[in-house]
C-alpha cells in the first residue's frame, strides 16, 4: 500500500527538491494540481484531504494562512517554513537531535522542518551544552557559508543572471530568521551572534562555531560529539583529516548527510566545531523526506 503526499507549493525550490527525491518512489503516490488550481484554496483543501501526509513549501504568511484549516482533518503535516519551528505545538523536525526526537517525529500530527543554518548550529552546539561543557548562557558565535540556493528563486536569479559577481555577508544585524530555532532546541539562554555568507556555488555548506574550551578543548569537544550521535542516523562525527585541508562545503551535495569534526589547538583550548551539509539536503528537502519517512514507518535508522 502507497501513501499519499501532497506538496503544497511543489514549484518552489524546496518543493521541486522534494518532488525530485519522491516522484519515482514505488512506496508513494504524489497528488498533484493542474497549474491553475494551484492557487485555489478549495482545490487545494481537497489535495489535503485525500493526502495521508502534506509538506507545505510555502512562505509563513501562506503557512499561517492555511493551517487552521487542517486543524481538524486528518492529513498529517510537515512544514517546511519557519512558521513552527518554535512552536510547542510542532515537533522539530531534527531526527538525530536529541534521545527521544526519532520517536516524537515518528508519532507527530505537526512536524516542523529545520533550517539549513540552524541543522548545523544545532548540532555543533546542543552537545556541548548537555554534555556541561559549555554553559547555556556562554557567549557563541556561530560563522556559516551557504550555496546561493538557499536564498530561493529570487537569490539563484541573481547569481545565476550575473547580478552578483562574488560572494557576501549579510544578516549582521542579528535579525536572522533562524536564530530562535537555534536558541530553542539548543537550550541557549543567550542568543549567539550569528554571521552567515552566501559564496559564488549553488548548492553546499559549512557552519563554524569557535569556542575557547577551559577544559579538554578540541579533544573532549570532539568526543562529545562522538557520544551525542553514537546512534548514528544521518549525522556522521569523522575526524578533521577526513574533510582534508580545505572544507569543501559541497563535499555532500545531493545526499542527506551531515558530517561533524572538531579542529583547534590543544595547547590553548582554542576549538572550532564544524559541521558540513547540503543546504537542500539535510538542511531542507532531504530532511523533509527523512521525516515523512520517520512519519510513515519507512525509515528505522
Amino acid at each position: 500500500m502507497t501513501a499519499k503526499v501532497f506538496i503544497d507549493g511543489e514549484v518552489g525550490t524546496t518543493g521541486l527538491q522534494i518532488r525530485a527525491r519522491l516522484e519515482n518512489r514505488p512506496d508513494i503516490t504524489l497528488i498533484s494540481l493542474p497549474e491553475e488550481h494551484r492557487k485555489s484554496r478549495l482545490a487545494r483543501i481537497g489535495a489535503f484531504g485525500e493526502a495521508d501526509v502534506a509538506i507545505l513549501c510555502l512562505p509563513d504568511a501562506a503557512v499561517h494562512e492555511i493551517t487552521p484549516d487542517l486543524a481538524e482533518m486528518p492529513v498529517r503535516v510537515i512544514d517546511a517554513s519557519t512558521a513552527h519551528r518554535i512552536d510547542p505545538d510542532w515537533v522539530f523536525g531534527f531526527a538525530e537531535m536529541a534521545p527521544g526526537q526519532r520517536a516524537r517525529i515518528a508519532g507527530a500530527k505537526r512536524v516542523s522542518n529545520p533550517g539549513c543554518y540552524s541543522t548545523g548550529a544545532i548540532a555543533l552546539i546542543r552537545p556541548l551544552i548537555d554534555a556541561g561543557m559549555i554553559a547555556p548562557d556562554h557567549p557563541v558565535t556561530i560563522n556559516a557559508l551557504s550555496g546561493y540556493t538557499g536564498g530561493g528563486k529570487s537569490m539563484i536569479a541573481e547569481f545565476e543572471g550575473g547580478t552578483v559577481s562574488g560572494g557576501f555577508v549579510y544578516g549582521t544585524s542579528q535579525k536572522h530568521k533562524h536564530l530562535p530555532e537555534i536558541v530553542a532546541h539548543t537550550g541557549m539562554t543567550r542568543k549567539p551572534i550569528f554571521v552567515p555568507q552566501v559564496g559564488h556555488f549553488a548548492q553546499g555548506m559549512i557552519v563554524q562555531v569557535p569556542l575557547h574550551l577551559a577544559t579538554g578543548g578540541p579533544a573532549a569537544a570532539f568526543a562529545a560529539l562522538q557520544a551525542h550521535y553514537a546512534a548514528g542516523g544521518s549525522v556522521e562525527v569523522v575526524e578533521r583529516a577526513e574533510l582534508g585541508d580545505r572544507i569543501d562545503p559541497q563535499r555532500l551535495n545531493g545526499t542527506n548527510r551531515m558530517q561533524l569534526t572538531v579542529d583547534g589547538d590543544p595547547a590553548t583550548g582554542a576549538t572550532v566545531l564544524i559541521a558540513v551539509l547540503d543546504n537542500l539536503g539535510k538542511g531542507a528537502s532531504g530532511a523533509a523526506v527523512q521525516n515523512l519517512d520517520i512519519m510513515l514507518g519507512l525509515d528505522t535508522a
